[in-house]
C-alpha cells in the first residue's frame, strides 16, 4: 500500500487488503483499520518526499551509528554534548547522511489535514 503512486491508490490497495484478510485474520484487518489515515501521513506532503518520509529507515540507521559510536560512554554530560558528538561525527564524515528525496520541495506547505498528535 505505501508504494502506491497516488493516495487513491493507497485506498484501492487497502481495500482490497481488507477484503482478503478479514476473513483469514480478522486482527489483521482490525488493527490496518484502526490506524486508519495514520498510517498514511506521508500523503499529506508532495510526491517527491514520499520515498523518503514513508519509513524510519534513514532515521533509525543514523541513531544505531550513533549509539555505536557512544556505547563506551554510559551517559553524556549533556544535550549539548551529544549534539556536538553528533555534528563532530557529520563533520568528520564518520556518519554520513544521504541527501532527501524530494529536498527541493521542502517549502512547501503540506495539505490542510489535523495532525494526530497521538499517532
Amino acid at each position: 500500500m505505501i508504494y502506491a503512486a497516488t493516495p487513491e491508490e493507497i485506498e484501492s490497495r487497502r481495500k482490497a487488503f481488507l477484503r482478503k484478510w478479514r476473513l483469514k485474520c480478522r486482527a489483521v484487518a482490525d488493527s490496518l483499520e484502526e490506524a486508519g489515515e495514520r498510517l498514511f501521513a506521508f500523503t499529506r506532503l508532495p510526491p517527491s518526499q514520499w520515498k523518503s518520509t514513508r519509513t524510519t529507515n534513514a532515521i533509525e540507521r543514523l541513531h544505531e551509528e550513533f549509539k555505536r559510536r557512544i556505547k563506551t560512554q554510559t551517559v553524556l554530560p549533556s544535550a549539548e554534548t551529544a549534539a556536538m558528538l553528533f555534528w563532530a561525527l557529520i563533520a568528520s564524515g564518520q556518519i554520513s547522511m544521504r541527501k532527501i528525496d524530494g529536498w527541493h520541495t521542502l517549502p512547501a506547505k503540506p495539505l490542510d489535514q489535523q495532525i494526530d498528535l497521538a499517532a
